[in-house]
C-alpha cells in the first residue's frame, strides 16, 4: 500500500512548485511593484520642489517654500514665519510655482457676453 501511495504522489511536488511561483508573482505585482512605483514617484516630486511652490507635509501643515537645501526646506507657514522641515516630510505639492494656474484669457468674458445677447435679441 505504500508503495502505491508513493508512486500516485510523484507529481505532487512539480503542481506545489508552480502555485508557489505563482503566488510570489501574485504578491509582486499586488503589493511589491505598486509600492515602488509609489516611492518613485515621491521621490521625483521631493527632488523637482523648488523656490516658491505650496507644499503639505506629513503633519497636514501647508507652507510655500522658502529655501531648498539638500536635506531640509525652509516654510513660510504665515507672514514673516519660517520653519525648518525635513526635506522627506512634504508629502505632496498643491501649487508648483513652475506651473502657474491656467487662467486662460477668454475673448470674451460676462460684460461681452451680455452684449452680444443684447445684440441678438434686437436682431
Amino acid at each position: 500500500m505504500l508503495a502505491a501511495d508513493t508512486a500516485s504522489g510523484g507529481g505532487g511536488g512539480l503542481t506545489t512548485l508552480i502555485m508557489l511561483a505563482l503566488m510570489l508573482a501574485l504578491l509582486y505585482f499586488l503589493m511589491i511593484r505598486p509600492q515602488q512605483r509609489r516611492s518613485r514617484r515621491i521621490a521625483e516630486m521631493q527632488s523637482s520642489m523648488g523656490i516658491g511652490d505650496e507644499v503639505v507635509t506629513v503633519g497636514g501643515l501647508y507652507g510655500t517654500i522658502c529655501s531648498v537645501d539638500d536635506e531640509t526646506v525652509m516654510l513660510e507657514i504665515a507672514p514673516d514665519v519660517v520653519a525648518r522641515y525635513a526635506r522627506a516630510s512634504i508629502s505632496r505639492v498643491v501649487v508648483s510655482a513652475a506651473d502657474p494656474e491656467d487662467e486662460s484669457d477668454d475673448s470674451t468674458d460676462d460684460g461681452d457676453l451680455e452684449v452680444a445677447r443684447e445684440g441678438e435679441k434686437s436682431s
